[in-house]
């Protein structure tokens, strides 16, 4: 085990994000690099059906120091998280010359019911896009904060200390922690 992954104890349902950043701040400015591509948070997101299937969903995920959330709006997606809380988000896609380009978190994710963080996030939401106008059923929207277990980056050409190709983080199993 490395010294990077002993900086940091989770509880088994992955890391938040600023213990991905306190144990691999590079892989975390480029993964914000990406989702942030247009200005705003930007991606994917990925939930397991009832049937077991994939479903896909853009999505506006917010990151802080701290945490990776996303505001999800009551439907489908809302539903199938409240079910069973894995999930995937990756990046938008980036034009050539760069077309490879693109980052992936999973793991599982918290239904978050803090009054106060959500609306911090929420500022946060409406601060990327430079508005403070909260549109119809903004209020509606469920917080949940996106803990990562295993995040991926993908580079076409070496980048920022990264190489081409893949760059994986695992976040590691609390018993390895604890030195079991």
């Amino acid at each position: 085990m490395s010294n990077q992954q002993q900086r940091f104890q989770h509880d088994g349902d992955g890391a938040r994000w600023g213990e991905l950043a306190d144990a691999r701040p590079d892989l975390a400015a480029a993964g914000r690099k990406l989702l942030y591509t247009h200005g705003i948070g930007i991606g994917f997101l990925a939930t397991v059906r009832a049937d077991g299937g994939p479903r896909v969903h853009p999505i506006c995920p917010v990151l802080t120091e701290s945490g990776l959330y996303g505001m999800i709006i009551p439907g489908p997606k809302l539903d199938d998280l409240r079910r069973d809380p894995r999930y995937a988000l990756h990046t938008e896609t980036v034009p050539p010359p760069n077309q490879d380009d693109a980052f992936y978190v999973s793991g599982t994710a918290r239904e978050m019911a803090d009054p106060v963080l959500w609306e911090q996030i929420a500022l946060r939401m409406l601060a990327d896009r430079s508005s403070t106008e909260r549109w119809p059923g903004f209020e509606a929207q469920v917080l949940f904060e996106f803990r990562v277990e295993r995040c991926l980056l993908t580079l076409t050409h070496a980048a920022d200390g990264f190489p081409a190709g893949h760059t994986v983080w695992h976040a590691p199993a609390p018993r390895d922690m604890q030195g079991g």
